[in-house]
């Protein structure tokens, strides 16, 4: 296993803070980092234009050698109309981690590769696992079943023996993570970190909705759909925020044939606002805390799961 130079000596958790749409802004991300997490936000969460060069202004203002590292997750299909624009702010400042999704693209790479960054890359399969790396990922994020917002249906234990079979760099595992026990055991798969999400939503931080925050201490794995009718592309949501948008959870699993647009939920329902993303792993959240106190959890569950597998009589 290997963790890029970047992250040695500064991380008090093998993890990553997932990028989360809506939910991830500068001021989690400086709580995350300064926890000794990598925290991130999609470039697109910063609106409007000309936010995203004011937050990546305060992150390197706030941010020193001694806190993790931050990231900045671009969006790299082609209907990103301000994908040029963000990757130049991405140069512009040396943001030390890009993670792409949704397309590997050289050019991107190249970019974030010409003042020293890395780039991780959000895959759901072995096949595109291969793509990204042979277009110049340094890292990937294997996104497999049970992770929060787009996920992938592949159980992390084929995912990550898949792609351990022909790439040792460094590799990050998504997917129903939410305590120490969970990071340790993507440890002992092979994954190099952690990469969380879910858990982060019910964090004081977190730009998310209070109501939001108490559905995740609330719900668990029981409470959360896989569909693809809110963006086109499949993940994982709340049911009890479709129940709250009128919607009927029942029908949704059977009306993926009828091609329901993703936006029309009516007028006063907004898919982007109203039905909240979540993981599997949400059952292990208990309660709303500082992002500090979620990791310091995090990290004593780990500890201690070490600590008992030392005395595994089967070790």
């Amino acid at each position: 296993m290997s963790l890029p130079a970047l992250l040695e000596g500064r991380l008090a958790l093998p993890a990553f803070a997932a990028p989360m749409f809506i939910v991830s802004q500068p001021d989690l991300v400086i709580a995350q980092c300064r926890s000794g997490v990598v925290g991130s936000f999609p470039s697109l969460n910063a609106r409007p234009s000309g936010t995203l060069e004011q937050w990546l202004i305060r992150l390197r203002q706030a941010l020193t050698e001694k806190d993790a590292p931050f990231a900045v997750n671009l969006i790299v299909h082609r209907t990103n109309a301000r994908l040029e624009e963000d990757l130049a702010l991405c140069v512009k400042y040396q943001v030390p981690i890009v993670i792409t999704s949704l397309g590997a693209n050289p050019e991107v790479n190249a970019a974030v590769h010409s003042y020293g960054g890395i780039v991780f890359h959000d895959i759901i399969n072995d096949e595109f696992a291969h793509k990204a790396v042979a277009r110049g990922a340094d890292g990937l994020v294997a996104v497999a079943a049970g992770a929060g917002g787009h996920a992938g249906t592949i159980s992390p234990f084929a995912l990550i023996q898949e792609i351990r079979e022909w790439f040792a760099g460094p590799l990050a595992l998504s997917g129903a993570i939410a305590n120490g026990s969970a990071i340790a055991a993507a440890r002992a798969m092979g994954a190099d970190l952690a990469y969380i999400g879910s858990a982060f939503i019910a964090t004081q931080e977190a730009n998310a909705a209070e109501t939001y925050k108490r559905m995740i201490v609330e719900s668990a794995a029981k409470d959360i759909i896989y569909s693809n009718l809110f963006t086109g592309v499949h993940g994982n949501y709340l049911i009890p925020s479709l129940i709250a948008a009128g919607l009927d959870p029942q029908a949704l699993a059977s009306s993926e044939a009828s091609k329901m647009h993703v936006m029309e939920l009516g007028a006063d329902t907004k898919a982007w606002r109203d039905i909240w993303g979540a993981g599997q792993g949400i059952g292990a959240v208990k309660e709303v805390v500082p992002a500090a106190t979620l990791v310091a959890r995090l990290q004593a569950e780990y500890k201690a799961t070490l600590a008992a597998l030392a005395q595994d009589p089967w070790a």
